[in-house]
């Protein structure tokens, strides 16, 4: 079955409807345009039927599917010509989501991973690292749907990707460093939503790894 005949989910619709408020924050769309695409977005079926409602919109991509290997993976350009074929391989692999738990313990992503389009991290009295910088988007926009409570969440992603941050806090907070000196308006973009309370999520940008013997980020 060709990808845009694949049944479109509640989570490739978010995406979408998110997209779309933020065009119309940005003053790229009139309110009138706004609604109207919504009324589309909702009747849409396919992934197909969704592509069209954000093609002319800056950083958009087909929901749910890898929009171009170079962008998708956040390896060096230098060694994107040999991990190319890995990084389709693992977005291949993609289920749409993944769900991460940590209560009263830990949990961690890192090295060579594939990041779904939504990733939900649940935190109660634990703790949740996550590394992107050698990890393999499935799609140009990922989404990490947190909800911790007294606990906390470590992500680090590398230098040149967006962070948009769209968390609640209650007694808690998201902090940013690093974060905000994108200049490419198609950099790879990590979506941060859900609800922070008595716990605290830290995100910082770093450059790659460091090669083994060598001291690392």
């Amino acid at each position: 079955m060709q990808p845009e005949h694949i049944r479109a989910s509640d989570s490739d619709r978010d995406q979408v409807a998110e997209r779309l408020r933020e065009a119309l924050a940005e003053g790229r769309l009139s309110p009138s345009e706004h609604e109207e695409r919504l009324d589309t977005l909702y009747k849409a079926k396919t992934v197909g039927e969704l592509a069209p409602i954000t093609e002319d919109l800056p950083g958009a991509g087909a929901p749910g599917f890898l929009s171009s290997p170079d962008r998708s993976s956040f390896a060096e350009p230098s060694s994107m010509e040999v991990l190319g074929s890995e990084a389709r391989d693992l977005a291949g692999q993609s289920k749409g989501s993944e769900n991460l738990v940590a209560v009263f313990g830990s949990c961690e992503r890192k090295g060579r991973w594939l990041v779904e389009p939504r990733t939900n991290a649940s935190v109660l009295c634990g703790s949740v690292e996550l590394d992107l910088r050698e990890a393999v988007l499935s799609q140009h926009e990922v989404t990490i749907q947190l909800a911790v409570i007294m606990g906390g969440v470590d992500i680090t992603v590398p230098n040149g990707v967006r962070v948009i941050n769209n968390t609640s806090a209650i007694l808690g907070g998201t902090d940013l460093h690093g974060t905000d000196q994108i200049v490419d308006p198609n950099a790879p973009v990590v979506r941060l939503t859900g609800t922070c309370m008595l716990g605290g999520v830290d995100v910082k940008a770093k450059g790659p790894k460091r090669k083994k013997g060598r001291k690392q980020d």
